[in-house]
């Protein structure tokens, strides 16, 4: 008997040509792949033609999950490498400028907007995040190389952990605004999650470093590779720590200890492809027009006063740590695509404040979404005008 579900295999197979298809169109029209990818879930998905089944829409956490774990494996060998030692506490303060900033930005606009004390200090909080996904795949996609790439790459692999911290602390201040008396709780809450992570990515990174790449000298086998990477992700979800963050010092610990290994992260670089396409065209798909009308004006805000708070954090930070001028003009650019970390972010706050729940999810899926519509194309122009881009010159 013919059943009327479309089997999962057959859209996997779809998407993953869609996905081929996008790097072709991309390499020609040099657009970024994720915007292809985003454009055509949203017109595959319920808000265009609704060709793909609502239900397959149930696998987009564990596929951001996968895909996530392996992008904060290979963050963490573009923060650790041995190539930017010297640029360590340059990353890390502009990493920080570049959160704060974008949260003080949100954080007088919706106030200025709304007058509303507590929805002003979980959406700047929320403002923190950036996309590691949508940045790494511009940058590998186009081969781009500099100063402008080199920093970028290091900075969406540490702002997350800042933004942790910062989202922690203004929960702290909004729950108690509401009356709350647990406001501690999330103050350590948010230290145990970067800490939990920290402990658990080295934890496992020891005895990953020492037995990858043994049957097989030079590099690890990619099996062996992603099983370390998903055991590391795994386990930070259960513990309910930052998996990213966790995967990201798994890429760190390895980076530094497994001497013996020539080419650690390039099975994982190769393999996260089909996770990554799955996951960009599926973040399309979650796009909903329909919030547009009741909340256009905050979302519209909140786009304007993140966008203007990144390049602003940029710009400071750059410039107090004097780093090299196409790092000042253009790494503030490249940082608007915004995570899936947003969105758990505001799961959190829609459980701590259910009056400002359905408001909260609604700007920050729709306002993720968009970021890295538009995003990964303001990644491209700011490397081609830096001249990053092979054949290119700024």
């Amino acid at each position: 008997m013919q059943s009327d579900k479309v089997p999962d295999l057959l859209i996997l197979g779809v998407l993953f040509l869609i996905g081929w298809t996008a790097h072709i169109i991309s390499s020609k029209a040099h657009i970024p792949r994720v915007t292809i990818l985003l454009c055509i879930g949203i017109v595959s998905g319920p808000t265009g033609l609704n060709l793909i089944p609502a239900e397959f829409s149930q696998y987009f956490h564990t596929v951001s999950h996968l895909a996530l774990a392996m992008v904060g494996f290979l963050l963490g060998e573009s923060f650790f490498g041995r190539d930017i030692i010297s640029e360590r506490w340059q990353i890390l303060f502009i990493s920080l400028g570049v959160s704060l900033v974008p949260a003080i930005c949100v954080f007088i606009a919706i106030l200025l907007i709304t007058s509303n004390l507590s929805l002003a200090l979980v959406l700047a909080g929320i403002a923190t995040a950036t996309d590691p996904a949508a940045t790494i795949d511009v940058i590998r996609e186009f081969k781009a190389k500099g100063p402008v790439s080199r920093i970028l790459k290091s900075v969406v692999a540490v702002d997350d952990a800042w933004g942790i911290i910062i989202f922690s602390l203004l929960l702290v201040v909004a729950s108690n605004l509401n009356g709350g008396q647990d406001g501690i709780i999330y103050i350590i809450h948010g230290f145990r999650e970067i800490a939990g992570a920290l402990s658990l990515g080295i934890a496992i990174g020891i005895p990953m470093s020492y037995i990858i790449g043994r049957n097989r000298p030079g590099e690890p086998t990619v099996v062996e590779a992603m099983g370390f990477v998903f055991i590391c992700g795994g386990s930070a979800l259960y513990l309910e720590v930052s998996y990213l963050l966790a995967c990201m010092t798994l890429g760190a610990t390895v980076s530094r200890m497994a001497k013996h290994i020539e080419r650690p992260f390039y099975d994982i670089e190769t393999a996260s492809d089909p996770f990554l396409i799955i996951f960009f065209i599926l973040s399309g798909i979650s796009l909903d027009f329909s919030t547009f009308h009741a909340l256009g004006y905050l979302m519209l805000t909140y786009i304007i006063a993140r966008t203007l708070g990144k390049w602003l954090g940029a710009q400071l930070s750059s410039r107090l740590t004097k780093a090299p001028s196409q790092v000042i003009h253009h790494l503030g650019g490249c940082l608007l695509p915004q995570a899936g970390v947003a969105i758990g972010m505001a799961l959190l706050v829609s459980e701590r404040f259910p009056e400002l729940g359905d408001t909260i999810l609604t700007i920050a899926v729709t306002t993720t979404v968009l970021f890295e519509l538009f995003g990964p194309l303001a990644t491209h122009w700011n490397l081609n005008k830096a001249g990053e881009m092979p054949g290119k010159k700024g």
